[in-house]
């Protein structure tokens, strides 16, 4: 998990509900550090840089898109 890589980083633990599903549906090695200290204390955001996606090298471009994608969708937004 070392050579894993950062590529979003989140606030919230609901903001990434959907973008799990995505990931698992393309079958994406991933994690997001600090999930479970941000469902136990959400007021910890801030000081521990909020809920990191971490994802294998290389699936790296797959998850760019994906996140485009959610982002540009008019009914689907990671906010």
């Amino acid at each position: 998990m070392h050579e894993f890589i950062t590529v979003a980083v989140f606030d919230y633990p609901h903001e990434i509900a959907v973008l799990k599903h995505l990931l698992e549906q393309q079958e994406i090695r991933y994690f997001f550090e600090n999930e479970t200290m941000m469902n136990i204390a959400p007021m910890y955001s801030q000081a521990l840089g909020g809920i990191r996606l971490k994802v294998h090298p290389d699936d790296v471009e797959t998850v760019q898109e994906i996140l485009k994608k959610l982002n540009n969708d008019t009914n689907l937004k990671i906010v």
